[in-house]
């Protein structure tokens, strides 16, 4: 007698199309963090952009109805715009001589031999791994023993001690990245080296240091604990935000948190905007 023949292990249509619902569903998992992650990180900042309308009077903490108002009369809070009138001054001027000194820094660093140049490498890191109360207490201390009046100078001075590192990790970055062969070929025509470095060297940083820009400025206008230790009277848009913290963050305040975040989202859609015109341009041309 013969065996009867055994079945084939191939699976029906029904059984393989069985494990897809639950393959489908799997793949939702990483899109619904996702969100839920950008929905918390984006709650802080649609309550302060509600809260701008709010018609408080002393306290802005519960909401008593809406109002244009505070937006019209946004200077009315004493000492608001001076605070966030020291802030922009010393973000501009914090940052143009952090940018400057950085660029100078990381150029060395990359393209000259010298001393104690892993050294200084390895020192400009500190300010970026020192929490920032230790080096705003020693910077005060410094400060104090040199006997200079804590003001809008020592701000600065403080700001661009410390936006430095910042500016020299992102630039040196670029520089390292540059085609030495580009330079070169500018000698070979003749040019001068203020010539190479005008007209081929500093168009080739500019996104570079524009970067470390953008970045110095944020990280000085947002700072609030280097700026306690170091600015004396001198209030902030920081400052101000902490003192006016215990009874409520006025609307006003609210107001100009606001127009910040709705002015550094227009710059990026514009800067994003041109740049996929240039592009395409480009593609164009090419």
């Amino acid at each position: 007698m013969t065996a009867p023949p055994l079945e084939t292990s191939n699976p029906s249509p029904e059984r393989a199309a069985a494990p897809r619902p639950r393959r489908r569903f799997a793949g939702l998992g990483l899109p619904i963090y996702v969100t839920l992650a950008l929905v918390f990180l984006l709650i802080p900042i649609a309550y302060t952009f509600v809260f701008s309308f709010n018609d408080s009077a002393k306290s802005n903490i519960a909401w008593r109805g809406f109002t244009f108002d505070k937006w019209l009369t946004v200077c009315n809070e004493p000492g608001l715009c001076e605070a966030f009138g020291n802030s922009i001054l010393v973000g501009v001027v914090a940052t143009a001589l952090a940018t400057a000194l950085g660029t100078a820094i990381a150029i060395a660093l990359v393209r000259y031999r010298f001393r104690f140049r892993s050294s200084i490498s390895l020192l400009l890191f500190l300010p970026m791994a020192t929490p920032e109360v230790v080096l705003g207490a020693g910077l005060a201390a410094q400060f104090l023993a040199l006997g200079t009046q804590k003001g809008i100078v020592t701000v600065i001075l403080a700001h661009t001690m410390f936006c430095i590192s910042f500016v020299v990790v992102t630039v040196k970055a670029r520089v390292a990245s540059l085609d030495p062969a580009l330079e070169e070929a500018g000698r070979d025509l003749y040019g001068s080296p203020a010539q190479v470095f005008w007209r081929i060297t500093f168009p080739l940083l500019l996104p570079g240091i524009l970067a470390a820009a953008l970045l110095s400025f944020a990280l000085s206008f947002d700072d609030f604990i280097i700026t306690n230790f170091n600015s004396g009277a001198v209030d902030t848009f920081p400052k101000f935000i902490y003192i006016a913290a215990a009874r409520g963050i006025p609307a006003e305040a609210n107001v100009v948190a606001s127009a910040v975040f709705i002015i550094a989202i227009l710059i990026v859609v514009v800067s994003q905007v041109s740049r996929s015109a240039r592009q395409k341009r480009l593609a164009k041309l090419g």
